[in-house]
């Protein structure tokens, strides 16, 4: 059933400065590289290096199996899995790998420039609240929303323990739509900002796609009414660079409709790339394929050539302050030793209708 909600505007930002943006590869489809930092604040979490890095916590904890999300400890080396397998598929607009929890975004190219990707992590749908899969377009953009909660979502919580449950959250930090939304054109689904940011990485919305706040203010600022969005179940990506394959694999969803196992999954992506580029896979690496997608490895794993090495930036000195209890709201944090992040100035406030967001 069609549901409405109020949204109110009363914001606007400007951009954040540490987002992973990337120049599209003219040739194959992998950007970024793995880095490598050591903890100098015994304060600092898993979680903590994942934000600064823009990673979701499903990505840091897959780099670094084996380490304390809460307490890595003071000197503990931390892989950063900022090497990323484009998608298959045309570049442009937005595209959400929804396994991956992966938001594409390619601005539209200025003449004489490089085409651009930026790249983000989400929250997404939690078991039970799929995702429309398929092809849309950016509707509306609400600015500090507010959000009138649907009657199901309600008996949700409520079936789950809580005693009460509010009925309407009305704009700002607190509300769980975050301060910035981007509605498609499936009805109730939006790209939003989040109350709770260390969900993302995580399966935490109905249905809805979460970003970091500064991600939202971004994403906010840069996309345009009408943008296409593209919204992919793609699990395993099979990605080329100087000669080099790669191969992401995330675990299918468990309420995935489709019954098609890793190794399907893997020959598939793996032939995919070999017809788009029959030059830059030769000799396809079947075998290692298989093994790298039944591994589950979200950071990606060099298939061929054999003994190749890959790139991995040098170990650095981590020293920045913990994002603290500041960045629990659906603000951007604030700068953290020079870092600058976004800030929200208020503006006139207004209203429009969209549909439920969830």
């Amino acid at each position: 059933m069609k549901r409405l909600a109020a949204i109110g505007l009363a914001c606007w930002l400007a951009c954040p400065a540490h987002a992973a943006t990337f120049d599209v590869p003219a040739r194959g489809d992998v950007v970024g590289e793995v880095q490598v930092v050591v903890l100098a604040n015994a304060r600092n979490t898993l979680l903590d290096v994942a934000r600064h890095f823009d990673l979701g916590l499903d990505e840091i904890r897959a780099a670094n199996p084996g380490v304390r999300v809460w307490v890595p400890a003071q000197g503990a080396r931390i892989v950063v899995p900022t090497e990323f397998i484009l998608p298959p598929g045309p570049r442009a607009g937005i595209v959400i790998d929804i396994p991956l929890r992966r938001l594409y975004f390619y601005p539209p190219t200025r003449p004489g420039r490089a085409a651009q990707v930026i790249t983000f992590p989400v929250g997404i749908a939690r078991p039970g609240w799929p995702t429309p899969l398929g092809s849309t377009r950016i509707m509306a953009k609400d600015s500090d929303p507010s959000w009138i909660v649907p009657r199901d979502i309600v008996e949700e919580h409520m079936r789950e323990g809580a005693v009460s449950f509010p009925r309407y959250f009305p704009p700002g930090p607190d509300n769980p739509m975050g301060m910035l939304a981007l509605r498609t054109g499936f009805p109730g689904i939006f790209i939003h900002g989040t109350d709770r940011p260390w969900g993302v990485g995580m399966r935490v919305s109905h249905g809805c796609i979460h970003l970091y706040p500064e991600d939202a203010a971004l994403l906010f600022a840069r996309v345009r009414i009408g943008t296409p969005v593209r919204f992919i179940d793609l699990p395993v990506l099979v990605g080329a660079r100087e000669g080099r394959l790669y191969l992401s694999s995330a675990p299918a969803l468990a309420d995935d409709p489709s019954s098609l196992t890793e190794a399907t999954r893997a020959v598939a992506a793996l032939a995919r790339l070999r017809h788009d580029h029959p030059e830059l896979v030769p000799d396809p690496p079947w075998n290692r394929a298989l093994r790298a997608a039944d591994e589950h490895g979200i950071v990606p794993v060099l298939i061929a050539p054999r003994g190749a090495a890959r790139r991995v930036g040098a170990a650095v000195r981590y020293a920045f302050e913990p994002y603290g209890i500041d960045a629990n709201g659906g603000r951007p944090p604030r700068a953290r030793h020079g870092v600058a992040q976004d800030a929200m100035a208020p503006r006139t406030p207004g209203a429009v209708v969209a549909n439920r967001p969830r």
